[in-house]
């Protein structure tokens, strides 16, 4: 079988229908040649002297009435132009000039004069010398330089013409290439041609985790490298893959993998740069986007952030539709799959908002498949931390399966952002190597915020926080489904001035009586302040905001209540304006949140009475060391019913593949 895999050549000479590529003129010359011009006009053209000044043409006759009657300041001889300009004193301005007429160029007035012949004026002069008429000099100068006169003469249109360009250039943000000439290029292509070398080249082994999307990507790099493998069984290239999953997941990081994998021509461009205030530019970047795409083939085509042009058309022209991004949109859909052929070009493309995309683009025939790159796991956590750990001096006794687990929820993003927090706090304190406290340190900093010790608090306050705390912590700790705690503080953090940090079991389903257990704990810190300090604070707003969509979410989309039971009210059209129930219903569904909500409040209230020895300790431990952990709850209420699985998570790389999107912290 023939070797597939060798190098495409960077440039190809020639398009599909081997007709060589037409050569691109620099339109940059043409200024040049304007400017040219314009010198040599100016130089064929009359009159001379200072842009702005006052000045008129004379005869030569009235030019010695002029001097007679002793008018004349200083003259000056052209003899190239054979023309002189007489500088008028000031007060005979008004006598040379018309009535009215003043100077607000703030230079010399003048005469321009034609003259015969320079021996004549001469002796006029010397005549007027003798006479007392004329005590001025005489004086001789060249022409001015052709660049002279182009910065005194044309100086300000060709600031405005170069203000235009400019202009120009920042609205085509660089179109078509570069140089002052964009504003012609403004319907090409932004593409960028991705030039892998050695040093700068991403390969799947620099992407942790998400196996099951590599291995998809995997798939396409090899119909590039060996297409013969699968259309000798009649297979087909799949002509698109649409990477869907949450911000910093690693989307644009499987793309980077793939043009250092693939080792075929790979342009990129961003959603938005198709989309222009020019009518019709959008359209006109799509198609040639796809030129050089057909012309470089096989080759892969990248579009990160989709969203910003592939969003659902209206069905309402007059509710907000946008004829420019919809048009640009049709061009896409037809360059993908319309009546041309697009052989050996894929598009890969990102977004986190599959949801919001046009079904047309979503179908079979142009993106084949859909990627999901969710949330890493913990085994995929793991994973990432390893990666990101390489450049770092860590302390040998770290474990990264300890660090995995106190991540939960946390994207690709975030991790390498706790790797580069620890680091700062360790160069901060002034140690060798970064150690366990430095990571835990940055997992805080990036859930709750900077800690902010120099606030102040009264001592009433701080004891209400404390007993809000420990409300949390003590309802978490006796109730079956509520999430692990890891640590409590009142220490006040971000715009939170207090918090508890829990350890969520990570799974993909959760029941109703799961749900009903968190809602309850985060019920606690307002249950603990009403029933301790008698009165209740605005400190629990981020806790009721969270119950309460907690609460519809169950029983307006998941069907969890007794009296709407098994229904779903999730619409997901953006250009319905309508509720999908009538008013009756949404009276009822109002109804049974307050019920829910009020049950487990009550639920909170009642454990945290039976509690309430347990809870004080707490709330005292938390008022002189602000900081509290895990262990120093199950010191005042033993150990917790329900043991962890959290220790029980780790135990093969391979065999956990279940994401977790819960939240890490409850902020007071």
């Amino acid at each position: 079988m023939a070797n597939n895999n060798k190098k495409k050549p960077a440039p190809n000479p020639k398009n599909k229908g081997g007709k060589p590529n037409r050569p691109r003129i620099n339109l940059s010359w043409f200024y040049l040649i304007i400017a040219v011009a314009l010198g040599w006009l100016f130089l064929n053209s009359e009159g001379s002297g200072a842009a702005g000044s006052m000045s008129k043409q004379a005869t030569y006759s009235e030019f010695r009435q002029y001097v007679e009657k002793g008018y004349a300041s200083r003259i000056e001889v052209n003899s190239d132009r054979r023309q002189l300009n007489m500088y008028v004193s000031g007060e005979h301005i008004r006598d040379v000039f018309r009535s009215g007429q003043s100077d607000k160029s703030g230079q010399e007035p003048y005469v321009v004069v034609k003259y015969g012949s320079i021996e004549k004026v001469e002796e006029f002069i010397d005549q007027q010398h003798e006479a007392g008429n004329f005590e001025g000099e005489l004086s001789y100068r060249d022409e001015d330089s052709m660049l002279y006169h182009i910065l005194i003469n044309f100086g300000p249109i060709l600031l405005l013409v170069f203000f235009w360009i400019f202009i120009m250039n920042r609205m085509g943000g660089g179109a078509g290439g570069g140089g002052a000439m964009n504003i012609f290029n403004v319907g090409r292509s932004r593409a960028q041609r991705v030039e892998v070398d050695e040093n700068t080249k991403v390969t799947f082994a620099d992407v942790a985790g998400q196996a099951g999307a590599k291995q998809e990507v995997k798939e396409i790099v090899e119909f590039l490298k060996n297409p013969k493998k699968f259309t000798d069984l009649g297979g087909k290239i799949p002509k698109g893959a649409l990477l869907v999953g949450p911000p910093g997941t690693g989307k644009t990081l499987l793309a980077k993998a793939v043009a250092g994998e693939a080792d075929v021509p790979f342009f990129t461009m961003s959603g938005s740069d198709f989309v222009e205030m020019f009518v019709g530019v959008g359209a006109s970047r799509v198609r040639d986007l796809f030129r050089q795409a057909k012309e470089n083939s096989p080759c892969i085509i990248f579009i990160d952030e989709i969203d910003a042009v592939g969003r659902a058309r209206s069905r309402n022209t007059m509710m907000g539709g946008n004829d420019e991004r919809e048009s640009t949109l049709n061009q896409l859909l037809t360059e993908m799959d319309g009546f041309g052929t697009n052989s050996g070009v894929i598009i890969l493309a990102a977004t986190n908002r599959a949801d919001i995309l046009d079904k047309a683009l979503l179908r079979a025939g142009r993106f084949d498949r859909q990627i999901h790159v969710d949330l890493p796991d913990v085994n995929e956590r793991k994973a990432i931390f390893k990666v990101h750990l390489r450049p770092l001096k860590v302390d040998k006794s770290l474990d990264i399966d300890f660090l995995a687990r106190q991540t939960p929820g946390f994207s690709g993003a975030d991790i390498a952002n706790v790797c580069n927090e620890a680091a700062l706090i360790a160069a901060r304190h002034d140690k060798k190597s970064v150690s366990k406290d430095d990571f835990l340190s940055a997992v805080d900093r990036i859930i709750g915020g900077l800690e902010k010790k120099t606030k102040v608090l009264t001592s009433e306050e701080k004891r209400t926080i404390a007993l809000h705390e420990a409300g949390h912590a003590t309802i978490s700790w006796h109730l079956q489904y509520a999430n692990p705690l890891v640590k409590v503080t009142i220490v006040p953090r971000g715009r939170a001035l207090g918090a508890a940090w829990y350890l969520p079991e990570e799974r993909q389903i959760t029941t109703k009586e799961q749900m009903l257990d968190e809602m309850c704990a985060l019920l606690g810190g307002r249950a603990a302040e009403e029933l301790f300090t008698g009165h209740i604070s605005s400190g629990a707003m981020n806790d009721l905001e969270r119950v309460t969509k907690q609460a519809y979410g169950m029983i307006a989309y998941m069907g969890m209540s007794d009296r709407l039971p098994n229904l779903c009210y999730y619409n997901n059209d953006e250009y319905q304006f309508s509720k999908p129930y009538s008013d009756e219903t949404a009276q009822l569904i109002d109804q049974e949140v307050q019920k829910m909500i009020a049950e487990q409040y009550e639920r909170a209230k009642q454990l945290l009475t039976a509690k309430s020895e347990g809870h004080a300790q707490l709330a005292q431990l938390l008022v002189d060391r602000e900081v509290i952990f895990a262990d120093d709850v199950e010191h005042i209420f033993g150990p917790r019913p329900w043991a962890s699985r959290a220790d029980e998570i780790i135990e093969d790389s391979d065999n956990s593949d279940n994401p977790d999107n819960s939240e890490h912290s409850d902020k007071a």
